[in-house]
């Protein structure tokens, strides 16, 4: 009867990155460039892909779905906080907020996997490149790549079914920009220790498993690097997966600093900014790496700058 009287929550309040009214323009202004130039640069690298034949590799065609995974992870949550923002309207239904945290989520896994597929393909590239066209071919490309997405999209299953199994009966501002799992779990009435259990497992399935799967395949590149004796072949197998490495260190990075360090008096404050940089300056360096580090990207940009100049003449 006690549960029965409790005044179920159908929607929530998001609170935002800051409340303070002279901060609204500003953050409205830096998300917004944000975003446009995340779209920008990840759909430049999708263009050039797509038209240039020399980068129709396995390389090229995983760094495609990755940026297709940085658009829609970005288009997830910023596009609302820019709405909140400037209509000064924070409210989402409840489905809508459970159906942002569980594409977030898929997401975020499938991002994982899918730079651990691309650790392999660098693997085969440097410590088997005689073999790299017939390991590498299309069919077990797109396997690899169905394995990365499919995984992203049964990972948030358990969690998001536990989550809609506890009660929220007020308060019901989300202290996030967004649906995130934490902001709400402390929303929940009642007991939530399971919850918190397979989030852990979960978790630790998500982000302990591809980071084995990147740290292994780069464990035997060191070594064949080293085995290599020319400054000049070093220089070179170095350079074929500077551009992965880095992603790979700057999301793992964030994501420790998002949610594996300690507790402190900031905590939210922090976590709201490791959030904003995941979800946001990730998506934008990604491309901009690739773009600045990779040759192969640079002359297509310059081939797709004249044909646009000549076009346009």
């Amino acid at each position: 009867m006690e549960q029965l009287n409790q005044t179920m929550v159908t929607f929530f309040f998001i609170k935002g990155i800051s409340d303070v009214p002279e901060l609204q323009v500003p953050i409205f202004l830096l998300v917004l460039l944000i975003y446009l130039l995340t779209l920008g640069g990840n759909m430049t690298i999708l263009l050039l892909v797509c038209l240039d034949h020399h980068l129709h590799t396995p390389m090229y065609f995983f760094l495609v779905n990755l940026s297709i995974v940085d658009v829609w992870y970005i288009s997830v949550t910023l596009p609302n906080l820019l709405a909140n923002i400037m209509t000064g309207n924070r409210e989402i239904s409840y489905s809508g907020c459970i159906t942002q945290l569980f594409v977030f989520t898929f997401l975020g896994a499938s991002e994982c996997y899918l730079l651990a597929s691309m650790a392999y393909d660098r693997y085969i590239a440097i410590c088997n490149p005689l073999r790299y066209t017939i390991t590498m071919q299309d069919k077990y490309v797109l396997r690899l790549l169905i394995v990365s997405w499919l995984t992203g999209l049964f990972t948030p299953i358990l969690p998001i079914w536990f989550l809609t199994q506890l009660n929220f009966c007020g308060p019901n501002e989300v202290d996030h920009y967004f649906c995130d799992a934490s902001p709400l779990l402390k929303l929940a009435c009642g007991n939530i220790k399971m919850k918190e259990i397979v989030d852990f497992i979960v978790s630790m399935f998500v982000r302990l498993i591809p980071l084995l799967m990147t740290i292994i395949p780069y464990i035997f590149i060191i070594l064949a690097i080293l085995k290599i004796r020319t400054k000049n072949g070093r220089r070179k197998a170095v350079y074929t997966c500077s551009s992965h490495l880095t992603i790979v260190v700057l999301l793992y990075v964030t994501l420790y600093c998002l949610y594996l360090s300690p507790a402190s008096e900031n905590s939210l404050d922090s976590h709201k900014l490791f959030s904003l940089f995941n979800t946001a300056a990730v998506p934008l360096l990604n491309p901009l790496i690739y773009s600045l580090k990779n040759k192969e990207v640079k002359l297509a940009s310059k081939k797709l700058f004249r044909l646009l100049c000549a076009k346009l003449k």
